[in-house]
């Protein structure tokens, strides 16, 4: 499940007590339609995708609104939290994968790889192997949909330190690969009247060399 090095701090705490915890607070079911109505926004800029992989899945409710605008789509999740896996288990995808981010060996590439809210638990000394990952497993598309800050920032998270950072991740992965290019970007303010996120900046990237 962990990566062959000593797991960071932030991998030991989403794949216990907390990250179980986690699962209670995101059972909402109103989330899933504030999320169909982001993913429909992020999907619009996309063509001819029918395979989608999720890097920290937890229980499944981004997939499960991408099931209700991609039906036929080929529908797989990464996960680090052994509670949160066996609800993924119960969602007829494709693949489930119990690793960490770190770990994870590619098999084949998706359409479109992406992470919501993910990337700002992530050591932030890790990042660019987590960047890799998701670089290496899209063949055209990946989305971030993460706390945006253009200045690296950490908060705290539940009365804990080093546990939740803010910064442009999108703009990293767009210098560290020149081959990708920003399609689109949005953002979903947490008073929204009818789909209401917590405050999430999500930015689509695709690989030039897969858009001819």
């Amino acid at each position: 499940m962990f990566s062959n090095e000593a797991p960071t701090p932030q991998e030991e705490f989403w794949a216990g007590e907390e990250g179980t915890a986690y699962i209670g607070r995101n059972k909402d079911l109103h989330l899933l339609s504030s999320s169909i109505a982001m993913y429909a926004d992020i999907l619009r800029s996309t063509v001819n995708v029918s395979s989608v992989l999720e890097f920290g899945a937890n229980i499944g409710l981004n997939l499960l609104a991408i099931r209700k605008l991609l039906p036929d789509a080929e529908l797989s999740a990464l996960e680090i939290n052994p509670a949160a896996v066996e609800e993924l288990h119960k969602l007829d995808l494709k693949h489930v994968y119990h690793t960490s981010i770190f770990n994870y060996k590619l098999d084949y590439p998706r359409d479109l790889v992406f992470t919501r809210g993910v990337l700002i638990h992530l050591n932030p000394g890790k990042l660019k192997l987590a960047y890799a990952k998701l670089y290496d497993s899209a063949r055209r598309y990946i989305c971030v949909a993460e706390y945006y800050d253009p200045n690296p920032t950490m908060i705290p998270y539940h009365g804990e330190v080093d546990r939740l950072f803010k910064r442009d991740f999108a703009g990293e992965l767009l210098d560290l690969y020149p081959n990708l290019r920003l399609v689109n970007y949005g953002f979903v303010y947490h008073r929204d009247p009818n789909f209401p996120q917590d405050d999430i900046t999500w930015f689509l990237l695709e690989k030039k060399e897969d858009s001819k």
